[in-house]
């Protein structure tokens, strides 16, 4: 099967513009020209966007190109196994889009703030943002957000079930966006995601885990010299075990990971900041992400064979080796980059910015509410959807806009 009518069926029904143009061509079009995929200029990859800690450093990686590179890595890979690539493009582009100001800290102050409303999940609130607050197409019933294909939000979808349904604290749909996730959901196999989500996910792991450390060499923040030395390898090690890979892994596993990496010609051995450096990090990036891919296409092939693969006819297989190679460098980032003493200071502030921010509009919206907020503020019928709004709003702030707000609406600086 490749994509029969009810993978390409969108919630509100439409006409096409103009014959020759396939409905995922027409998804992947739509994120690509929203405010929300252009607002991740603004937002928190693994340092904040517009700093530079060297004179020759190269500018860091934001959730937007984040979101690019993963965009890239998945239509290959999603092509080579018989994936509609504008489909999986159109998941790559879309997976980051419900991410707040300040990253992954972000996400954590506005969840708990949030508690009391369902919460706040940036994969939840990416399907929001797709289904209801990004304007393209509106209904007698509202906003049907960019009015994507079953298919593409379905791809898009890295936890198909809500708050609470699953051992893991992530979760993808809050309770007031059930019907337009039940519908996406519709025959679909329990919890299972489907093959280009899958392709999605493991593009995802790929471009940030091998972009992030090479923005940490670019930093100056990463000595892959120093991977060498014991008590490093233990320290990172460690990181992995708590972050990336299950707690029973043995680590004699992860320190095989590492020197296979290591063993190789390309992998990097310093970095100076000179074109030749830059010319043989750029090239280690390059080998590292072929590896990954070619790694999982190979192991899907020799289970599933040749044939075109999509939507619940298949599972994407990623060696077991595979993951821990990609899960130590997760962790050398981790180690290396997010974890020294300057970023532990500014993400505390952060979380300060959120918290006094969401305080702040509680009391005086609407108030300090966007346009489009501010309508939907005055027709909530009641306080928890309400601070629903306040949460969206504050979602869709860039680190800038977020501390503009916060400056303005509590005096602050």
């Amino acid at each position: 099967m490749l994509y029969d009518p009810q993978s390409t069926e969108r919630w509100a029904p439409e006409p096409d513009k103009r014959p020759g143009r396939t409905a995922f061509q027409r998804d992947r079009a739509r994120i690509l020209h929203s405010a929300a995929l252009r607002r991740l200029a603004g937002k928190t990859q693994v340092v904040t966007p517009g700093t530079r800690s060297q004179a020759w450093d190269a500018s860091p990686r934001t959730r937007l190109t984040h979101s690019l590179e993963c965009a890239q890595v998945g239509r290959e890979l999603g092509a080579a196994l018989g994936c509609d690539p504008d489909l999986v493009e159109a998941a790559c582009l879309a997976h980051d889009l419900g991410h707040p100001p300040f990253g992954h800290n972000g996400e954590q102050a506005l969840n708990e703030f949030a508690d009391d409303c369902g919460g706040f999940e940036g994969n939840a609130q990416s399907l929001r943002l797709l289904t209801r607050l990004e304007p393209k197409r509106f209904t007698e019933e509202g906003s049907v957000g960019l009015n994507l294909t079953r298919a593409t939000l379905d791809a898009a979808t890295k936890y198909p079930w809500p708050r609470g349904a699953h051992p893991t604290r992530k979760f993808g749909v809050y309770e007031d966006d059930r019907p337009v996730f039940d519908w996406i959901r519709k025959d679909a196999p329990g919890t299972r995601t489907t093959f280009e989500a899958q392709v999605m996910d493991w593009s995802d792991d790929v471009a940030y885990s091998v972009h992030d450390v090479e923005d940490g060499l670019h930093a100056g923040h990463i000595d892959p010299n120093c991977l060498h030395a014991e008590p490093e390898r233990r320290a990172v090690f460690e990181v992995a075990l708590g972050r990336y890979v299950p707690e029973d892994t043995d680590p004699a596993e992860l320190a095989a990971a590492l020197d296979r990496l290591q063993e190789e010609p390309w992998w990097p051995h310093g970095y100076d900041g000179s074109a030749v450096a830059q010319a043989r990090l750029k090239d280690a990036t390059s080998q590292l992400i072929g590896r990954f891919c070619l790694s999982a296409e190979a192991a899907t092939r020799g289970r599933y064979g040749t044939g075109r693969l999509t939507r619940y006819e298949a599972e994407l297989v990623v060696p077991h080796e595979t993951r821990l190679e990609c899960a130590v460098l997760k962790a050398v980032a981790d180690r290396y980059v997010m974890q020294r003493a300057e970023q532990e200071r500014l993400r505390a502030d952060q979380r300060i910015v959120v918290a006094e921010l969401a305080e702040a509009l509680t009391v005086r919206a609407p108030d300090g509410l966007d346009p489009q907020f501010r309508a939907l503020f005055d027709r909530a019928p009641d306080d928890r959807a309400r601070k629903r709004v306040i949460v969206d709003q504050i979602g869709s702030l860039t680190d800038a806009s977020a501390r503009s707000l916060h400056a303005r609406l509590t005096g602050h600086v």
